[in-house]
């Protein structure tokens, strides 16, 4: 990207040729480079050529095709669901006129952030089925479009939530590392810096410690490697916010439940 993205500024298309990993999964660096390249790929918008689709060349099996030795099945059937998130574009000339908004990108995945409803915890799904997101650049707030409630951290190993006191430390979301892909969050009690995870057992969006910020390179921080992304596509869904007429019954409701917690 240090020689050719320069043309993205510019305006010119870019096109990635011919990337690929082991799709054995056991190769390390191809699992942690196809990280990266997916949230580059994403941010970007970038049009891209996978290598390779045969199962076998010449007799040889190729553990980088996408179909298996006889053609008959797909080799890695979960990174066929990671890279259907890049195979239509967030943006481009199909989606012109269509308002623009961000979405969360999860690489690790190929998903993004979405809820079922405001009493649940954010979790990873299609991104087709995503919340449009807006971020305030200044103030580093994750807000859902069109709304009070923006993502909040609540504690170490704890679900991130979302609020509508958009003004302390445990709103602002700001992305660290030289990745720039952890996005990280201050808690309220003690300071602490706390990013954003993903809980492998449930895909419930949590916070915990940041992961990877030393030159350990035999650290994998994947799973708390976030995007946001630009995205002019429609949700194919469109979650309400049920259950409260206002936000000051959604403000009561919760201090009456932060009330009961501590009694």
């Amino acid at each position: 990207m240090r020689k050719a993205g320069f043309v993205l500024d510019q305006g010119y298309p870019l096109f990635m040729s011919e990337f690929g990993v082991d799709l054995r999964g056991t190769n390390d660096n191809d699992n942690r480079y196809l990280n990266c390249f997916l949230g580059v790929a994403a941010e970007l918008d970038l049009d891209w050529a996978l290598w390779t689709l045969a199962g076998r060349v010449i007799g040889l099996e190729e553990f980088y095709g996408v179909f298996n030795w006889n053609w008959c099945e797909a080799r890695n059937s979960s990174f066929l669901e990671r890279i259907s998130a890049i195979q239509s574009p967030f943006q481009g000339p199909t989606q012109q006129g269509a308002k623009q908004h961000k979405v969360i990108f999860h690489s690790l995945t190929g998903q993004c952030i979405h809820r079922k409803s405001l009493l649940e915890p954010l979790k990873l799904g299609l991104c087709t089925d995503s919340e449009a997101w807006s971020y305030n650049t200044q103030q580093m707030t994750l807000t859902i479009k069109g709304t009070y409630f923006c993502l909040q951290a609540d504690g170490q190993n704890k679900p991130a939530k979302l609020g509508v006191i958009c003004s302390d430390s445990t709103s602002k979301w700001e992305p660290i590392s030289d990745s720039k892909m952890h996005l990280s969050s201050k808690l309220a009690m003690d300071g602490a810096t706390v990013c954003l995870d993903v809980d492998p057992s449930s895909n419930i969006i949590v916070t915990n410690n940041c992961k990877c910020l030393n030159r350990d390179n035999m650290c994998d921080s994947g799973s708390q490697w976030f995007k946001i992304v630009n995205s002019t596509r429609s949700s194919s869904v469109t979650t309400p916010f049920f259950g409260f007429n206002s936000v000051f019954d959604f403000l009561r409701n919760n201090m009456l439940g932060s009330l009961a917690d501590s009694a």
